[in-house]
């Protein structure tokens, strides 16, 4: 079998295990994400040694499936992988007290699997298939407390936003598909002419949906009702990670009108989520909005013409990204809480995390020699070497700067000494394993930049044009000065007239939420109300027409005749529809219920608690699972 489906296989059979074991969620849940992590590893050395090679599956009528194993979508996976393990063990500790946790395990897990599915996918067909499923998986699990009305109205924002972006890219794949006629993607990137640039705008449109660009930004804010461990995964290398990936793997189909339209949306995203969060008064919420910051700086590098760049600050900002919220995770379970007035002098209370934090947010300001100090200086190197730096320049900066002052300002909240009667930290439970998970990734946050050299050789990309000292001077002039406004003036005092507004998220003319959000939901109430309508009216025909004929001649009477034979036939038809749906349909899913039910008793019998027979049920296991892949790899 080879080697490219493994990274996929594990965290999917891990899921399927959760829901038919019901048991040892999260040990099934780790071994399926560590196994993968292994899997991509050797996948990447396989490519770096060019040993791989694609792998071509059956799908539509001259349209295959294909796996493709190539340094960037190897490194992808293996980015997915590690930051998918580390968010797991930290999800031993943080879900320690949750119930449904066989439900949100199995989701993660199959998260992780479609997110590999993507990433590694060398036909459009797949890379649709895998876009739907995480876009399901990220709707079940920032819904994963639906009982919540606030996570509830978050899963369906979400949902509703990204999904309408994604008609972008359905559109883009017709396109392409059409015009080179085949779904490879690789011999699509070389579609030419108004082709390629209507694609690469459709494109654009889908990775607004899901990287949070502006004008779609305001779903990803919301999304923070669903759980940290949930928040930290779907933040760096997955859900919102997918736009910007997408935009890396095509950049050789992008016209340069195409590049320029990438990076004016990258570049007023990032100063634009970057004043919200500047405005924000709860963590989570701040590095939600820091995420869209970031990632807008990712779409200027893409738009400069330099994707290498835009990959190396994925690869640091996935590592700092976890390692911030999972800290953050760990601070609300001390206070109860992510409101930064209710965290305020947390860090001195959690000194191991809050270290860990500031790490991480210092890495992400751009702070020598930390990750983020390197790939924000390939930002910045990208946009001063772009035709349109005039530009992409100051918007990479200015970004920068508010970078550096909503993250001190969150530091200084979380360092200040707590006031009398504000809450007090609590123990929290699952510490340890809460604390391995941040550290993990912390780790990666300060040291990943000593990869770069050796990840640029392999990817064999061209970098920006040479403008290194001065982009490191401004990068560092512009974090200095955004560190310094963030500590030592207040938010309100430093947006002025502004400060309402971008707590507000910016709104203008009452959003997406006016325009998109409340018609879409109006329409479906419309459509509910008009089904109950037609119900009731057939229903009232033949009753309110006996005593409407009483007092008509016999012309009248033929009248009510026929139409009290309409009624009737009406309610005999609902009738029998009614007993169809309650006697056959429902039977019918009570029935299944009712086997599945029996089918899980007779496994639980399985559970027996004797040593003998647990060896017994894992041999068979293990020899029908030895016998379905030496089948499988026969087949291939």
């Amino acid at each position: 079998m080879s080697d490219l489906v493994f990274p996929i296989v594990f965290p999917l059979l891990a899921a399927a295990a959760i829901l038919l074991l019901r048991r040892g969620a999260a040990i099934l849940a780790l071994a399926g994400v560590a196994l993968s992590l292994a899997a991509s590893l050797r996948l990447l050395g396989a490519t770096a040694s060019g040993d791989s090679a694609p792998l071509v599956l059956p799908g539509l009528p001259d349209l295959p499936l294909r796996l493709t194993a190539e340094p960037l979508t190897a490194l992808f996976s293996v980015l997915v992988a590690a930051v998918a393990t580390c968010v797991l063990i930290y999800s031993v500790g943080y879900m320690k007290r949750e119930s449904g946790l066989p439900r949100f395990f199995a989701l993660m897990s199959l998260f992780v699997a479609a997110m590999q599915a993507l990433v590694l996918a060398g036909d459009w067909i797949l890379v649709l298939v895998a876009w739907e499923l995480i876009g399901l998986c990220s709707y079940l699990l920032i819904g994963f407390w639906f009982q919540r009305p606030e996570a509830a109205n978050a899963a369906s924002r979400a949902f509703l936003y990204t999904r309408s972006a994604d008609l972008g890219l359905y559109i883009a794949i017709f396109i392409l598909i059409g015009a080179a006629g085949t779904s490879q993607i690789a011999a699509t990137l070389n579609v030419d002419g108004g082709t390629a640039v209507a694609a690469g705008l459709l494109l654009l449109l889908a990775a607004m949906g899901k990287s949070a660009q502006v004008p779609l930004q305001d779903w990803l804010m919301r999304a923070m009702a669903g759980p940290t461990p949930v928040s930290a995964l779907l933040h760096s290398a997955t859900l919102v990670a997918a736009g910007a990936i997408l935009l890396i793997r095509v950049a050789p189909l992008l016209a340069p009108n195409v590049l320029l339209a990438i990076g004016l949306v990258g570049g007023i995203t990032t100063v634009a989520a970057g004043l919200i969060a500047l405005a924000e008064r709860d963590l989570k919420r701040l590095l939600a909005a820091s995420t869209a910051s970031q990632y807008g700086l990712m779409l200027i590098a893409v738009g400069a013409g330099v994707p290498l760049a835009a990959l190396l600050h994925l690869l640091a900002h996935a590592a700092i990204k976890s390692g911030l919220f999972l800290a953050t995770g760990e601070f609300q379970h001390a206070r109860g809480g992510t409101a930064l007035r209710c965290l305020r002098g947390v860090g001195r209370d959690r000194r191991w995390t809050f270290l860990g934090f500031a790490l991480a947010a210092m890495a992400l300001v751009g702070a020598p020699p930390l990750s983020g100090f390197f790939s924000k200086d390939a930002v910045i190197a990208a946009a001063l070497s772009a035709p349109s730096t005039a530009w992409l320049a100051p918007l990479a900066l200015a970004g920068t700067l508010l970078t550096g002052a909503y993250l001190a300002r969150a530091l200084r909240m979380l360092w200040l000494e707590r006031e009398e009667g504000e809450s007090e930290s609590r123990p929290v439970a699952g510490a340890r394993w809460m604390g391995v998970g941040v550290w993990a990734l912390v780790i990666p946050a300060v040291f990943l930049g000593l990869t770069f050299g050796p990840i640029e050789a392999l990817l064999g990309l061209p970098g920006p044009e040479a403008h290194g000292t001065t982009a490191m001077l401004f990068g560092l002039l512009a974090a200095v000065v955004g560190l310094a406004l963030g500590w030592l003036v207040p938010a309100p005092r430093l947006l002025g007239p502004f400060h309402p507004w971008a707590q507000s998220g910016l709104v203008i003319a009452g959003g997406l939420t006016f325009w998109i959000g409340r018609p879409a939901m109006a329409i479906a109430y419309g459509c509910l109300r008009l089904e109950r309508g037609l119900y009731a009216t057939v229903l009232s025909v033949g009753r309110g027409g006996l005593f409407i004929a009483r007092g008509c001649g016999r012309v009248e009477r033929g009248l009510y005749a026929a139409v009290l034979c309409t009624g009737r036939a009406s309610l005999a038809v609902a009738h029998l529809v009614r007993v169809g749906d309650e006697r056959r349909i429902d039977g019918l899913i009570f029935s299944l219920v009712a086997g599945v039910r029996g089918w899980g008793d007779r496994a639980r019998s399985l559970q027996s608690g004797w040593i003998h027979h647990s060896l017994a049920i894992s041999a068979v296991v293990t020899a029908v699972t030895l016998i379905i892949l030496l089948s499988a790899s026969l087949s291939f």
